[in-house]
């Protein structure tokens, strides 16, 4: 399940991108299919052992073209290990909401793009989000959770401030947002909830099978519902 629209987000073959907080790594399998050199980066060494594995596997399998590349990373996205303008792309899906001192890595993925790269932030978006919080303290008050809900400005507000310049957006993920309403509404570990039982198939269908039914569906309630706000901005050259 893809968060970033690589249609508004084009992956040229050879290009090196960061993918930090790569987690369980969608994005990294994503950019290196399309023929990039990824670098896939999170705290997490149990998740970045899963991701080099999976990488590898790929490989073995053909499904990565020549001469891409790949490399996962054990680091921190306050001192990210890179040089000074390091990567044509960078994404940050899904990880600046958990992060204390999101200024500092906001000027980290400044620091790490080339002047006319592009950026990719994905975060939780504010409506959806204030649900969730609303329904359940589980849901956001554990170790490494989400210490804040971003407004749209606020994103915009952050990439201003390192002299990144934003040049669009959008929504995702609106069939999620019930989901996680429904988790939060019956307990975030309750594992015997029917409704969320049947909710979480149906997902799994939908990823799976990409029907045209919920397709439709769903890019017409993202712009009311999208779980996820996606916004787009450049490096000046």
């Amino acid at each position: 399940m893809l968060t970033v629209d690589f249609d508004r987000f084009p992956i040229v073959p050879g290009e090196r991108v960061l993918d930090l907080g790569a987690g369980a790594g969608r994005h990294s399998f994503a950019l290196l299919r399309r023929g990039a050199d990824v670098v896939a980066l999170d705290y997490s060494m149990t998740e970045m052992e899963s991701v080099a594995a999976m990488f590898a596997a790929m490989r073995e399998a053909g499904e990565v073209p020549e001469p891409a590349a790949s490399l996962a990373v054990r680091g921190d996205a306050y001192r990210l290990p890179f040089p000074d303008a390091s990567f044509d792309k960078v994404i940050a899906a899904e990880v600046l909401e958990h992060l204390p001192d999101d200024e500092r890595a906001f000027a980290e993925l400044e620091r790490v793009l080339k002047p006319g790269g592009k950026l990719a932030v994905t975060v939780p978006r504010w409506f959806p989000e204030q649900v969730c919080w609303a329904l359940s303290d589980a849901y956001h008050e554990v170790e490494g959770g989400h210490v804040r809900i971003y407004r749209r400005g606020q994103i915009l507000e952050r990439l201003r401030a390192v002299k990144l310049a934003p040049y669009g957006s959008h929504h995702a993920h609106a069939l999620h947002a019930p989901y996680w309403w429904l988790k939060c509404a019956v307990g975030v570990d309750n594992a015997d909830s029917r409704m969320v039982k049947a909710y979480h198939r149906m997902l799994v269908w939908d990823i799976m099978k990409g029907p045209k039914t919920t397709r439709i569906g769903e890019s017409l309630l993202n712009p009311v519902l999208g779980k996820s706000l996606v916004v787009y901005a450049a490096k000046r050259a």
